[in-house]
């Protein structure tokens, strides 16, 4: 990842979200905090992005359904599928995982114990709802999308919250 930072700025606090396939949850985040970090006036301060622990989807826009469902909300889903990498672990300050098989890959992926303190379950950000973890709404019906706006609506509140005090 390479930040885009003017000569004598501090550096993006950079925040990455990350799910299985990087088609449905992770996408959808990065769509959710990015508008929340546009609303806030907080766009000079922060980058998001987002990336699935497997490649199975590498290089496919989202799933329409994530789309649609975000579209209906204001969010728009753009990002494309891309596999996280050993770099990411080292450059980004946060990284979100969507559930625990996520989390779990990740720390697996991890060099150190800097890199492991960098990784939390997008759940424990979650101020007014209380899942055990997003759930994949892959093979469910809409409803399921909805469900995780609902969810990834109320954790990034508590995930910039979090940011602006680690940053």
């Amino acid at each position: 990842m390479m930040r885009n930072t003017p000569v004598n700025a501090q550096p993006k606090f950079a925040l990455l979200f990350v799910c299985l396939g990087n088609i449905c949850r992770s996408p959808s985040a990065e769509a959710v905090m990015q508008r929340l970090i546009q609303k806030t006036g907080l766009s000079e301060r922060f980058l998001c992005d987002s990336a699935g622990t497997s490649a199975a989807h590498a290089g496919e826009p989202a799933d329409i359904r994530s789309q649609r469902a975000a579209a209906q909300r204001g969010y728009h889903v753009t990002s494309i599928s891309r596999q996280v990498t050993k770099d990411d672990l080292r450059s980004f300050d946060m990284i979100i995982a969507m559930d625990d098989a996520n989390q779990q890959a990740l720390y697996r992926m991890a060099a150190n114990e800097q890199e492991r303190t960098k990784i939390f379950r997008f759940v424990d950000f979650c101020q007014s709802t209380h899942p055990g973890e997003v759930p994949d709404p892959y093979y469910g019906g809409a409803k399921g999308f909805e469900e995780v706006l609902d969810i990834l609506e109320d954790g990034c509140n508590g995930i910039l919250a979090h940011a602006k005090l680690h940053r």
